[in-house]
C-alpha cells in the first residue's frame, strides 16, 4: 500500500522505535512507517488502516507492537476473533496486563459477555494502571448491559472515581457511561445530572454528552407541559387566529405567542 513519502517512520513513539531496533535498518523502517498510517488513519478510516497493519504484520509479525497494532486495527473493524488473537500473541510477548480490558470487550464483541465478567475478577486486574482499571470496570459494565442486568451495571461503575471531583482523562468517558446506564434503567432525572457532569469533564468533545443533555432538557420540557395540563383539566390552546379574525376578538389581543 502506497505510503506519502513525507511519512518518515520517526512519528511513531519511541518504545516502538526501541522494539524496532531487533530488525535490519531497512525493514524496521519500512515496519515504522505502516505503523504510523495506521495511528493517523485508525479513527478516520479504520478499514485502511487495516491494510496498512497487515502490510507491518506481513514484515515483522514478531514483533509485539506491531502484533498490538494489528489488534486495535483488527478491533477498530469489529473484527473481534482476530484482535483476540493479536491481542494475546502481544501480551504473551511481553507479559503486561495491559491489553486486558480490550481483550475483554473482545470478548464482549464475541456474545461473550460472562467471559469478560470473568477477566474483570482475575488478578490481572490488579497489575493494571489506574486507568486501565477504569477501562476495565467499563468493560464490566457493559458486560452486565449485555446481559440485561442494568442495575447491576450502575453498581459497576459506582466507585471512587466516579465520585471524585478531580478531572482525569477517563473522567468523561466513565461519567457518559454512567448516564447511559441510567437513562436505560428508566432513571432519567438522575442521568440528566451525570450528563451534565460529563459535559463539564469532557474538555476535548470525545462524547455527546451535550446533545444527551438537551435531548433529556427537551424531554423534561414536553413531561412539564404535559403535566400542568393535566393537573389544570384545561385542554391545549387553540391555534392563534388568522390577522382578519384577530380583529373580531377582543379577548384575542392579550394572547401571548410566547410558551
Amino acid at each position: 500500500m502506497p505510503i506519502p513519502d513525507d511519512v518518515t517512520g520517526e512519528e511513531i513513539d519511541k518504545d516502538v522505535r526501541q522494539e524496532l531496533q531487533s530488525l535490519p535498518k531497512g525493514l524496521a523502517e519500512d515496519v515504522a512507517r505502516n505503523l504510523v498510517m495506521v495511528a493517523k488513519l485508525i479513527d478516520e478510516d479504520p478499514e485502511q488502516a487495516y491494510g496498512y497493519s497487515k502490510v507491518a504484520l506481513r514484515l515483522a509479525s514478531r514483533v509485539a507492537a506491531v502484533r498490538e497494532a494489528a489488534g486495535f486495527a483488527a478491533y477498530a473493524n469489529q473484527k473481534y476473533s482476530e484482535a483476540l488473537a493479536e491481542f494475546r500473541a502481544a501480551r504473551r510477548m511481553t507479559g503486561s496486563a495491559e491489553l486486558w480490558p480490550v481483550m475483554a470487550d473482545c470478548e464482549r464483541g464475541l456474545g461473550r459477555p460472562e467471559k469478560a465478567l470473568d477477566m474483570a475478577g482475575e488478578p490481572e486486574v490488579q497489575r493494571l494502571d489506574k486507568a486501565g482499571q477504569v477501562e476495565m470496570r467499563l468493560v464490566a459494565a457493559g458486560a452486565r448491559r449485555d446481559m440485561g442486568q442494568l442495575d447491576a451495571a450502575i453498581v459497576t461503575l459506582q466507585s471512587p472515581e466516579l465520585a471524585s471531583n478531580s478531572v482525569q482523562p477517563w473522567t468523561a468517558r466513565l461519567r457518559y457511561a454512567y448516564a447511559d446506564a441510567l437513562i436505560a434503567a428508566g432513571r432519567e432525572g438522575e442521568a440528566r445530572e451525570w450528563f451534565a457532569k460529563t459535559v463539564e469533564a469532557d474538555r476535548d468533545g470525545s462524547t455527546d454528552a451535550s446533545d444527551r443533555l438537551a435531548e433529556l432538557d427537551g424531554v423534561d420540557f414536553v413531561d412539564a407541559f404535559d403535566e400542568e395540563a393535566d393537573d389544570s383539566g384545561a385542554e391545549a390552546p387553540a391555534p392563534a387566529p388568522a390577522d382578519d379574525e384577530r380583529a373580531d376578538s377582543d379577548s384575542d389581543g392579550d394572547r401571548s405567542d410566547e410558551v
